[in-house]
């Protein structure tokens, strides 16, 4: 028997593939006026932003840029990045931003690997993209300079022609069409690659809309916000973020460096009402100096990923005028897609216990469809007891296609249906599941799994330590031991007895690390602490 509701076919009326490239022209059509991008003195309205990515989509595509190219981009949060999430597939290319701390033999692979036509960069961040670029020797890779005046009084040229001289060969009225297929690639990002070579992370239109829809859902963005891109527009594209703003017209202030200077400046010049960072950022607002601190009566939102944020310093930001949602993600999953949503019966608790619900990493958003903690075995659900830890797998819109050019890895990480995130965590009562550890970072001591992250959690509690990270040392009798590697804040001192002692008294003997080492932590450009680079000490 037929069903009477199958007999519709999809049409043009009916059936749009979706893309946030459409958020671009909507806000540029009824926010004309309004100012899209801040760097410095240079601002452009969202009709100026809409223009220049329209110049930049025809000028790539009079230089031969077609369907299913590859668009490479190494730049800082510069509003040349943010045209570039617009204009580059407004041509029919995939976007692809690289990290602008990688060597040129990282570089140089991901160009070529991604078979790069053509590459962007800012000329101030170019040293190693240069060298990659000279690595190469590919004639036929066109390079156009973004020339930063502000940032560099005479930058040197490296590539063919200036971005803007580029954009001045293109038509700010040139047509433009959605994709074909909302399944089509929009954007390649490569993993970190800390062991091996990186692996390139293919995002969809569908994936990217629906971030950037679920982004403002579940943040509760307004209309009109005033955001500060402190997440690098190269990792996970911004989060998505800065497409989430083109939808609600919002305004982004775009900057090269992060200082608390910068953010409290930000903050008292511009308004800034909103900003994602790494835990770091927190603990640099936190620990800023008077002078580069500046009043402000609004509450701002912030938007924190990386690595579980210690409940102390959440507890010590909010007190500033900060709040604090803290979210989850990978590359794969476009950034954050799991969400430490605010219940309204938590707001009588003290500050503690609000911190420690703070401190949890939460549910799947809106976008995504389901998210579980199993046994890494048998893929059975964990008990919801808070203690038991297994591995967080997902599934939903916000995940990848793939991993370009490597079938293997992209069936492993799908394997079972679920996306296998490979960071264990323990699942509450109330379904938020907490982030423990990497599952290479989960220290195997006696027998006993011990969480790193719980002892940087103690460790943060301490009034001498800036930022701290622990990792697996090896031992004759335990197998392995967690080390503490501590930097101190300014003008503080703290022995490594001290220290111990201190964990002594917050932590099971066991957990407790049997050694402190102090100095200056490894870090991303995105703020997360190297533990890679820390355990070759080791």
């Amino acid at each position: 028997m037929s069903n009477k509701f199958e007999c519709f076919d999809k049409n043009a009326a009916n059936h749009v593939p979706l893309s946030p490239l459409s958020f671009l022209k909507r806000t540029a059509l009824m926010y004309p006026d309004y100012v899209a991008t801040i760097y410095g003195d240079r601002q452009y309205t969202w009709s100026e932003t809409y223009d220049r990515c329209r110049r930049l989509a025809s000028a790539l595509k009079a230089r031969g840029v077609e369907k299913g190219d590859t668009v490479s981009i190494v730049a800082a949060n510069t509003p040349e990045m943010l045209e570039a999430h617009f204009g580059i597939p407004m041509s029919g290319a995939v976007l692809n931003t690289i990290n602008t701390r990688l060597d040129a033999d990282t570089i140089a692979y991901i160009l070529e690997h991604g078979e790069a036509k053509v590459l962007i960069l800012d000329t101030e961040l170019a040293p190693e993209a240069a060298k990659a670029v000279e690595q190469l020797n590919n004639p036929d890779l066109l390079v156009i300079d973004i020339m930063d005046m502000q940032a560099c009084d005479a930058p040197r040229s490296i590539g063919a022609l200036d971005y803007e001289a580029f954009l001045s060969e293109g038509d700010p009225n040139a047509d433009w069409e959605l994709p074909n297929d909302e399944w089509d690639a929009l954007a390649l990002n490569y993993t970190s690659g800390t062991s091996g070579r990186p692996k390139g992370v293919v995002y969809h239109h569908r994936g990217a809309y629906l971030m950037a829809i679920g982004t403002i859902s579940d943040w509760a963005l307004p209309r009109h916000p005033k955001y500060l891109y402190v997440v690098p527009m190269f990792h996970c594209n911004g989060w998505c973020h800065g497409w989430a703003m083109a939808a609600v017209a919002g305004t982004i202030v775009c900057t090269k460096t992060i200082t608390p200077a910068v953010v409290y400046g930000a903050i008292a010049e511009h308004k800034v009402s909103h900003f994602g960072g790494a835990p770091i950022v927190l603990g640099m607002i936190l620990n800023a100096d008077d002078a580069d601190r500046k009043p402000f009566d609004h509450q701002i939102e912030i938007m924190t990923a990386g690595a579980p944020p210690p409940a102390a310093i959440l507890e010590g930001i909010e007190g500033l005028g900060f709040n604090v949602t803290q979210v989850y993600g990978l590359t794969e999953t476009y950034g954050h897609t799991i969400m430490c949503s605010w219940n309204t019966q938590w707001d009588d608790l003290d500050t503690s216990d609000r911190s420690m619900i703070k401190a949890r990493t939460g549910a799947a958003m809106v976008m995504m469809e389901d998210m579980r903690v199993v046994d890494t075995e048998t893929m059975q659900d964990v008990p919801d007891d808070g203690e038991t830890i297994g591995e967080i797998v997902m599934r939903g819109n916000s995940t990848m296609k793939g991993y370009l050019k490597n079938p293997e890895a992209t069936a492993e990480a799908f394997e079972g249906g679920w996306f296998r995130t490979g960071d264990l965590a323990v699942m509450h009562p109330n379904g938020y599941a907490q982030v423990k550890d990497r599952l290479k970072d989960i220290i195997i001591s006696g027998g006993e799994n011990i969480s790193s992250v719980e002892i940087e959690g103690a460790l943060h509690r301490h009034p001498a330590v800036a930022l701290a990270a622990v990792v697996a040392k090896p031992d004759d009798k335990w197998g392995e031991v967690p080390c503490a590697f501590v930097e101190l804040k300014p003008d503080m001192s703290a022995t490594e007895e001290e220290v111990i002692q201190f964990c002594r008294d917050h932590l099971a003997g066991f957990k407790r690390p049997k050694q402190v080492i102090f100095g200056e932590l490894p870090k991303t450009a995105t703020g997360k602490i190297q533990k890679f680079e820390l355990r070759k000490q080791l």
